[in-house]
């Protein structure tokens, strides 16, 4: 009896549940089998779930709430194994990973080595951050449900200080808000959370929608270059009319003591900068044996196998993998969902082939436009060529995104809360206490109260 093929996942974001998830209806014969013939899939993976991000910027305006932004794995992968941990390095020479999980990090016994015949890497990026004085105490990321949820509790704990103080420069402050990064994460963020600040300020009886003062850093001439020059244009227009400081071709120098100075010599105390200028690959890419290009991402072919690896297969983030639609020789898919999802039936389908011994099937796909909320009943989109801006495209947007979004069941609960939201008045609720959930009891048995972010 030969021993079954053991596929490893590395990874449980878009590429790696969605290649699970149809290796497991592809290969579903095999998973029961056992014996001669059987295969085993296991995902390795930081959360037991599934973040869909383009959910996260209503998520923190609070149109969404938190656990329908996220799909639990072992739901929707009954016939893989789900191990919460982290791969830290790679040596497919072997064909074995060291994983850390929760159970090895609790015990102190190290990580583990795990062995596999066919690797999937799948472990999207991480926020690429720059060595800015400050930025590590001060700075706020954006790529997390966690993160959302956080900052959302933030800024309303903020525009209940500036009610509660009667220091004018520690109230600036306050409802000052930072936001660096023009891509889909800062602008949509800031969009919904300026929304949602705005429509909290009616019910604080010394605190004005004026009152609050934000600014986004973008280091380039424009914004949300993935829906086109014109549309970038208009998105900045309709941000400056709603009072929004936009500062294109600057960068931040320095966020020491809270306060936000600009390349351009502004200087703006704040007690809230978020971060989302971008993002690199996943360091478990330098600390494999794999080819990588230039900018750290695996060497791909269009097929999904790493380039000169065999069994090796990658798509997503942290693949480079050829634009066969391209006009241009050379150029790269691009690192966003809308390719990352199909990119994971592809890579499944081949995964299949090849243990069927089968021919592979190149990846192809015309990138259709991009869609980009700017807060409520507004945004943007260019999509199969055609320009939409304002309702249209916020419609839009909210459409593709609950096509997108895995399971009926979360479907069914994103759609039923919009309806609701429509119907009701916004939430503007501070749950803050949550990120330190002991902390009342703590004090209660004598200890000390968590420091204040």
């Amino acid at each position: 009896m030969t021993n079954p093929v053991r596929i490893l996942v590395v990874g449980g974001g878009y590429v790696g549940m969605y290649t699970a998830l149809h290796l497991q209806r592809k290969l579903k014969r095999r998973l029961a089998a056992g014996g001669d013939g059987s295969v085993e899939i296991t995902v390795v993976t930081p959360d037991p779930y599934m973040t869909y991000q383009p959910f996260l910027p209503e998520a923190a305006a609070g149109s969404i709430s938190p656990r329908h932004v996220v799909v639990p794995l072992r739901r929707v992968l009954p016939h893989c194994r789900i191990i919460i941990g982290e791969a830290t390095s790679i040596d497919h020479a072997k064909r074995t990973a060291t994983v850390t999980t929760l159970a090895t990090a609790e015990e102190g016994t190290g990580p583990v080595e795990m062995p596999y015949d066919e690797l999937v890497l799948a472990p999207g990026s991480v926020s690429r951050t720059l060595p800015i004085p400050g930025l590590a105490e001060h700075g706020i990321g954006f790529k997390t449900v966690e993160e959302a949820i956080g900052l959302r509790n933030h800024v309303i704990e903020q525009m209940d200080i500036a009610s509660s103080t009667r220091d004018p420069a520690v109230r600036d402050a306050a409802l000052t808000f930072v936001f660096v990064g023009g891509g889909y994460a800062g602008v949509e963020a800031l969009g919904e959370l300026e929304d949602m600040a705005r429509y909290a300020s009616r019910y604080y009886h010394n605190v004005k929608a004026d009152d609050l003062k934000w600014i986004l850093v973008e280091a380039s001439d424009r914004i949300l270059p993935e829906v086109g020059e014109e549309m970038g244009q208009y998105a900045v227009r309709e941000l400056r009319g709603r009072g929004i400081d936009i500062r294109l071709n600057t960068r931040l120098s320095s966020v020491e003591n809270r306060v936000a100075v600009l390349d351009d010599g502004a200087r703006f105390p704040t007690r809230t900068l978020v971060w989302t200028a971008g993002v690199k690959p996943h360091p478990v890419l330098a600390a494999s044996s794999l080819p990588l290009n230039a900018r750290g991402r695996l060497d791909c072919t269009a097929q999904l196998s790493v380039a000169g690896a065999p069994h090796a297969w990658a798509a997503g983030d942290a693949a480079a993998v050829p634009d066969l639609t391209a006009s241009e020789k050379g150029k790269e898919c691009a690192p966003n969902a809308q390719h990352a999802v199909r990119q994971a039936k592809v890579l499944a389908e081949n995964i299949a082939a090849s243990l069927a011994g089968a021919p592979l099937t190149d990846y192809r796909h015309k990138y259709v436009g991009s869609v980009a909320s700017l807060g409520l009943h507004k945004g943007v989109a260019h999509v199969y060529g055609r320009k939409l801006k304002g309702f249209p495209a916020w419609t839009m947007h909210r459409a593709y995104h609950l096509s997108r979004v895995p399971t009926f069941n979360r479907k069914a609960r994103v759609l039923a809360e919009w309806t609701l939201s429509g119907l009701f008045k916004r939430e503007i609720v501070s749950l803050g206490s949550l990120e330190h959930p002991r902390a009342e009891f703590e004090l209660a048995a004598g200890g000390e109260p968590p420091k204040p972010r």
